[in-house]
């Protein structure tokens, strides 16, 4: 299913972090913080003065 988001909003996915970090240590789910870098899955149509959005498909952007 695609989901076309409308007007001027922009759809994210959020980028998950690894399981481990570089010492091989795993980090359980409850320990976790929720990442803040998200993917622009999607752009919406823009407002009606026809400025372009500051970010296109695939860019990564901090939430």
């Amino acid at each position: 299913m695609k989901i076309k988001p409308l007007g001027e909003r922009v759809l994210l996915k959020r980028i998950e972090e690894d399981e481990q970090v570089r010492g091989g240590i795993i980090i359980p789910d409850s320990a976790k913080e929720k990442s803040q870098e998200a993917e622009v899955v999607a752009l919406g149509t823009g407002k009606a003065d026809d400025k372009p959005f500051y970010v296109k498909e695939g860019d990564k952007v901090l939430l």
